[in-house]
């Protein structure tokens, strides 16, 4: 440590600086520490399904959910990466992520093609409630590029949405 450094970054090595109170920090990071979780169980979610695939539309519900996988994991990074921008620290295992995710799991043997795609269009939608939910937290304490951030994440959310919900559609 160098004697230039406040006080408060000494006692918290990981704390980034930024223009935000702790107390909007922690906020903050609480909110995106949980929609990380949620986009990691997706996407584990997505992709169990995608290996998990079967029937005779399996090609193209294969292909679909594969790139929906690669959309999410593309996020998961750039969530963890804003939470550290701001100042926090974000998820450490498995098990913290089990303990903010509020998506559910799905460890069934065996799901059918349709309900796969339905548990993921209520998911992603469920997803994009939540993103819309710290949307407003954003927007209240002025955290704009978490805020445009969001915008993104959450129209990627309901192309997923309507993607499954036409693949669904008889």
């Amino acid at each position: 440590m160098n004697n230039f450094e406040p006080k408060d970054l000494r006692m918290s090595p990981l704390r980034t600086r930024s223009n935000f109170p702790q107390e909007i920090v922690a906020s903050l990071a609480g909110e995106l520490n949980a929609l990380l979780a949620d986009v990691f169980c997706l996407y584990v979610k997505t992709k169990n399904f995608h290996w998990h695939m079967s029937g005779p539309h399996f090609r193209d519900f294969h292909l679909l959910l594969d790139d929906q996988g690669a959309e999410l994991f593309g996020a998961i990074d750039d969530i963890a990466e804003r939470v550290r921008k701001l100042g926090g620290t974000t998820i450490r295992s498995v098990g913290h992520l089990s303990r903010l995710q509020r998506l559910s799991d799905s460890d069934a043997d065996y799901v059918t093609p349709p309900d796969m795609l339905a548990e993921l269009r209520e998911d992603n939608l469920r997803l994009s409630t939540y993103m819309r939910e710290t949307h407003g937290l954003c927007d209240e304490v002025g955290d704009v590029a978490s805020a445009s951030l969001l915008e993104n994440w959450i129209d990627q959310a309901e192309r997923r949405t309507w993607f499954l919900f036409e693949a669904t559609r008889s």
